[in-house]
């Protein structure tokens, strides 16, 4: 098998170019994975809100969800 030799520069223009065709290829996969990404982000900052926010009854919110129809 033959040794190919990259300076940095070159490896990191490789990289790059390998990346980008990933991405290219597998639209649809990258596309899931970043809405997955940002729903977990979403209910995380939920769930700290939450935690910090005063309590609201059950009542309340059925009333509320239920003025919105």
């Amino acid at each position: 098998m033959a040794e190919i030799a990259l300076n940095s520069e070159q490896l990191r223009e490789e990289i790059k170019k390998a990346i980008v065709e990933l991405l290219q290829d597998n639209k649809e996969e990258v596309y899931e994975l970043l809405v997955k990404i940002v729903e977990d982000v979403t209910m995380e900052r939920a769930i700290a809100e939450g935690e910090t926010s005063d309590f609201v009854d059950r009542e309340t919110i059925f009333n509320i969800l239920e003025a919105e129809r």
